[in-house]
Formats: C-alpha cells, sequence, structure tokens
C-alpha cells in the first residue's frame, strides 16, 4: 500500500481527507504543522504529500522549499492545498516546490482523479 502524508491542521478536513485516501487505496500518515511535516516527509518518504498552505508555525510553502532545497520535494511530489486561494498563489505554491495546486473545499468524488493528474498516477 502506497504511503501519503498529509499535512493538515484542521481536524475536520484531515478525517475526511484521509477517509478519501484510504478508499482510494493509501495508506495515509498525518502532520499538523510545517515543521512536522518536514520531519515525517524525511522520515517517512511517502509517495505525495498533501500539504495544507495556512499552518501553524512554518507556512505550508516554507515547508515545501525546506523539502525542495533538501532535494526531497523533487523526489516527492508535493501538492498545495488551500481555502484562502487569492490570484498568484497556484504560481506561487508552484516556485515553492509544489507540483500542483487544490483549492478547499475539494469534491471528495473527484479529488482523487486531481490528484492522479498531478502527480501522473493512473490508479
Amino acid at each position: 500500500m502506497k504511503k501519503v502524508l498529509v499535512v493538515e491542521d484542521n481536524p475536520e478536513n484531515l478525517r475526511l481527507i484521509t477517509y478519501v485516501l484510504t478508499r482510494g487505496g493509501y495508506e495515509v500518515i498525518a502532520a499538523t504543522s510545517g515543521e512536522e511535516g518536514v520531519e515525517m516527509a524525511r522520515s517517512e518518504h511517502p509517495c505525495f504529500i498533501l500539504m495544507d498552505i495556512q499552518l501553524p508555525g512554518i507556512t505550508g510553502m516554507e515547508a515545501a522549499r525546506q523539502l525542495q532545497d533538501a532535494g526531497e520535494g523533487r523526489a516527492i511530489p508535493i501538492i498545495a492545498v488551500t481555502s484562502y486561494a487569492q490570484k498568484g498563489d497556484r504560481q506561487k505554491a508552484i516556485d515553492a516546490g509544489c507540483n500542483g495546486y487544490i483549492e478547499k473545499p475539494y469534491d471528495p468524488l473527484t479529488i482523487m482523479a486531481e490528484i492522479h493528474k498531478i502527480i501522473g498516477d493512473s490508479e
């Protein structure tokens, strides 16, 4: 089973995406802060990361930058997830090292297709 890291500080959002990913055949590991997400990405080596942008401590953008600077961001696809979408945020996420960007609220019925499109996985 492929392991996915979800970095999300909102318990309801975390519960929903964990359910969707588990139903999609993934093992989900979770972090609730940017720092914890960076540590878990380095130690657990997930197949991809869903990274909330608004996090306590360092932001999701900074966490993605840290992983990218250390080389992990190139090996592990990172998908930025945010509910505070503003013009230019998608490009900022890409510039920070993310491979894609999904806006909240996302549709639980279609998010797996969006994720697979971003990471290039047809499962």
